[in-house]
């Protein structure tokens, strides 16, 4: 399954097949498609009537009929992905039209630019099945929450996954420092604060910091940005449209940007510390992202207070068991050195990320694993 996941992420990088096929002669709806196309980051290819049989008809990823031109498509070949569009919202003709040339959708403008602008993205960058996205908090401060998060990112594409690793903790010192890669070009935050709108996907997995085969959305050094819901939302939407991995680094607090981040995942992880302060601690906080998240799951550290051990912190908590987080000799020198969490492919750590990615691909990519992902250290 691992092999598959890769092997997805390669199809849907190559997947990114340009924009739509527009055939039109009404220059106002031409006007209006180009410009809905430039929304979605698209370049259309445009004729009068349906190409040749070598031209863009069977080649497009979608094809954009206008109501002017319905006539002239009739005798094109019938294929998936033909949508008739137009303006009059009383024409009793259209439906007819739309047979005739085999069209999917029959679409009035302007009332359908926003789903439009979306099918165009897709269309262009390929999309296929989303990101299996894992969230990771932590039950207090210091769990090592962002720890595991690099680990897991790093473990993903080492092992061939297309992985995006997103920092959603603006207090948490940026988890690009984690990766060695604080001084690395790309956008950050701030960036993408204003967002509103739809993202392409290739357009911000280009943007940002290449570190350790991955790409890293993190904050910047001095900059004290608030993302607003809508940025989060388009972001995380964004990165999920590339399928293979996404794993975002979430924060104790539960805001309004937060619950977009817990919204989009498959699967949390709360690192919880083996002691009771921490376990009632990660008892709020899994009650706070319960109300978002569906699955969220328990992540003890040792070492443990008296009388605990991981299956006491989990079911005190009351969630489900994923596999006690092991601990890693060496680990703040290995960074200093430039070895990012998770990059000893033989450590604990990594053995730890590798099984919870292998039961997760065993339970069809859902982030549903079975059950713990391994022990802890040898």
């Amino acid at each position: 399954m691992a092999g598959s996941l890769a092997e997805e992420g390669a199809a849907v990088a190559e997947g990114r097949r340009g924009g739509p096929l527009i055939v039109t002669e009404d220059v106002e709806l031409l006007d209006d498609l180009l410009r809905l196309c430039a929304a979605a980051g698209a370049e259309p290819e445009v004729h009068h009537g349906p190409p040749g049989r070598r031209g863009g008809w069977e080649r497009a990823p979608m094809v954009l009929v206008g109501d002017d031109a319905a006539v002239r498509c009739r005798g094109a070949g019938r294929r998936r992905g033909v949508m008739l569009v137009g303006r009059d919202q009383d024409d009793p003709d259209v439906w007819r039209r739309a047979v005739e040339i085999g069209a999917e959708y029959v679409l009035r403008l302007p009332d359908s630019e926003g789903w439009l602008v979306d099918q165009i993205a897709n269309a262009a960058e390929g999309v296929g099945k989303p990101a299996l996205t894992v969230g990771v908090m932590g039950g207090r401060g210091g769990s090592g929450a962002s720890t595991l998060a690099c680990a897991l990112a790093v473990s993903a594409a080492r092992s061939g996954r297309r992985t995006m690793l997103i920092d959603a903790d603006p207090l948490g010192g940026g988890i690009d420092v984690l990766l060695g890669g604080e001084r690395a070009e790309g956008m950050r935050w701030p960036d993408f604060a204003h967002s509103k709108g739809r993202l392409g996907g290739g357009a911000l997995e280009d943007s940002l910091p290449a570190l350790h085969g991955l790409r890293v959305l993190s904050w910047g050094r001095d900059d004290e940005v608030v993302i607003p819901p809508q940025a989060m939302r388009a972001v995380l939407a964004a990165a999920r449209r590339l399928g293979g991995v996404v794993v975002v680094d979430l924060p104790r607090r539960v805001d309004e940007g937060v619950a977009e981040a817990l919204a989009q995942l498959d699967l949390g992880l709360l690192v919880v510390p083996g002691e009771l302060r921490a376990v009632a601690a990660a008892k709020r906080v899994a009650s706070l992202a319960g109300m978002v998240l569906d699955d969220l799951r328990v992540v003890p550290r040792g070492p443990y207070a008296a009388g605990l051990d991981e299956q006491w912190v989990a079911q005190a908590i009351g969630l489900p068991l994923i596999g006690e987080l092991p601990l890693e000799s060496g680990l703040l020198a290995s960074q200093g050195s430039g070895t990012p969490p998770g990059g000893n492919a033989r450590g604990p750590l990594a053995r730890f990320c590798a099984a919870f990615w292998e039961q997760a691909a065993a339970a069809g990519d859902t982030g549903a694993a079975t059950g713990p992902a391994g022990g802890g250290a040898p």
